[in-house]
């Protein structure tokens, strides 16, 4: 049976978010800026969209473009809260999901929409559960693969159900300028106009595959294959028992080599806590880095000795990062998982057996020292440190 896969995407998720907390802002041009050091636009209205404001660009140069434009400091914990509801929402249909950002969701639905004698009626019945329940409106894209049903719901915001089978490519994506093909990023839109490539079609029937090799790497022939339609991913679920995972979407997207470094520490604590409680310690230890544009690289690597601990997930993590990152780029999720899970009782019961006191106290210098690097400052010490000095003085 071919697969039928919907794209559900929240449609200006943080600024719509914004407006539920204060219905004045309805009808305004508005923007949601970061929690992060760097003042950048997370997301824009659709009213803040048509002065050409858009995420990633510099809160100044918003302003500038919109006199009238109202900037909100974001209010990350209650975006968690409405993308913990709309994802709920989801797996009342499928166990079959992947949660490519917090506020977009892959949903494998071949079983579920064999039930209706409508097959849209699924995608309809989801659109208005998700607006009635958590007040957000969504596109969904309806195709027999992850790549056709993103490119799909891009088609048709806010509130749109758009099918895009293969027989329709030619007619409906190939037309579409390049730029807006998903896994084609800022760096690499300039060497497609050197090579005239203008649309998706364009590099669909590209008449030398080969050349391209230098702008796409390894990933040529697969990036190939989806302007053409084709992509053979399939849903990765964290409801995998095999393995035990943790992901974080970011607010606005990442380029800065620190920041990134200290959120994979800050997973791999979380991911420790985890497997500890659950005695699991495991040999493979997986990285996800999903990019602004939803290009993914998913990489692996096989430990010699079964991993659990924080500061070895992170040595392990960061290797996979420092490898595979292309650096600048911007990243939206980072995830870290652990798999091939050790059935030795032996090793597993080595967990508490070390000094639980030492660990916490390197941890508490690991993030002293980043805090520090980050910020350019010495301003982070430990308080038994102040006391010492003092009493030296004294």
């Amino acid at each position: 049976m071919a697969r039928v896969y919907f794209h559900i995407d929240l449609n200006a998720f943080f600024a719509n978010a914004e407006i539920l907390l204060d219905p004045s802002l309805k009808g305004k041009p508005v923007v949601v800026n970061g929690n992060t050091r760097r003042s950048v636009v997370s997301t824009a209205s659709y009213e803040a969209r048509k002065f050409g404001i858009h995420s990633a660009m510099p809160v100044s140069e918003a302003m500038h473009r919109c006199r009238e434009l109202i900037v909100v400091n974001g209010h990350y914990s209650w975006y968690r809260e409405l993308s913990e509801q709309f994802m709920s929402i989801v797996a009342d249909y499928t166990d079959l999901i992947e949660q490519a950002s917090i506020d977009e969701c892959y949903a494998d639905m071949t079983e579920e929409i064999a039930k209706y004698e409508k097959p849209l009626d699924l995608a309809w019945n989801i659109q208005h559960r998700i607006l009635a329940e958590t007040g957000i409106p969504c596109s969904i894209g309806v195709g027999p693969n992850m790549f056709l049903a993103k490119m799909a719901s891009d088609m048709k915001k806010p509130m749109g159900i758009t099918v895009l089978r293969r027989r329709d490519v030619a007619a409906k994506m190939w037309p579409l300028d390049i730029s807006e093909m998903r896994g084609i990023g800022r760096k690499t839109l300039p060497l497609m106009e050197e090579l005239n490539i203008r649309t998706i079609g364009d590099l669909a029937r590209y008449p030398d595959p080969a050349s391209l090799k230098p702008v796409f790497g390894k990933n040529t022939e697969e990036i190939i294959a989806r302007a053409n339609g084709y992509d053979t991913r399939e849903i990765v679920s964290e409801r995998d028992s095999k393995s035990m995972g943790i992901s974080e979407t970011l607010l606005e997207d990442i380029t800065d080599y620190d920041e990134l470094r200290g959120l994979i520490r800050l997973l791999s604590r979380k991911l420790s806590e985890r497997l500890r409680k659950a005695d699991k310690a495991g040999y493979r230890i997986s990285l996800r880095i999903c990019y602004y544009n939803f290009r993914n690289a998913d990489r692996s690597l096989r430990a010699n000795m079964p991993v659990w601990r924080a500061d070895d997930l992170f040595v392990k993590a960061m290797e996979l990062f420092d490898d595979n990152w292309d650096e600048g780029e911007a990243v939206r999720l980072i995830g870290i998982s652990v798999s091939d899970f050790t059935s030795d009782a032996f090793t597993i019961s080595q967990m508490n057996l070390f000094d639980e006191r030492e660990e916490a106290k390197q941890e508490i210098k690991e993030v002293m020292a980043d805090l520090n690097r980050q910020l350019g400052t010495k301003a982070f010490v430990k308080a038994s440190s102040l006391l010492k000095e003092g009493s030296h003085e004294s």
